[in-house]
């Protein structure tokens, strides 16, 4: 696997982020640091991707590969074959494409992703 190298000292805020992603229950923030496409993913409760996010992908389930960690709430990720996960505050988690995903409780998930970021929840 080549090695990833940063060439220039950069700061962005989720904050003032260079695009804002709103499906509905669906807050994704993305910024972009020295090439590297980041996103900040807040998902309200009662958020589903088969709900909120299918209609904006159009594909029966999500495609995404997600390799992120979990700052606060709970999301139960389904596989296609039914292999399931929960991914709590605190958790890293790497997800591959073919699944399902919901938030669970009255808390909004909210995670940072480091590789799904340039694509997830856009118009197809």
């Amino acid at each position: 696997m080549p090695a990833n190298t940063v060439s220039n000292l950069e700061s962005r805020s989720f904050d003032d982020p260079d695009e804002k992603r709103r499906p509905d229950k669906t807050e994704v923030d993305v910024v972009t640091v020295s090439g590297y496409t980041l996103a900040r993913m807040r998902f309200q409760p009662g958020w589903s991707w088969a709900d909120c996010i299918k209609p904006v992908a159009k594909t029966e389930s999500c495609q995404s590969n997600h390799v992120g960690m979990c700052t606060s709430g709970t999301l139960t990720v389904e596989l296609s074959d039914g292999t399931r996960a929960t991914v709590k505050a605190g958790d890293s988690y790497a997800i591959p494409p073919g699944h399902n995903a919901w938030v669970e409780g009255d808390e909004p998930f909210v995670g940072y992703e480091f590789l799904s970021a340039a694509e997830y929840a856009k118009e197809a």
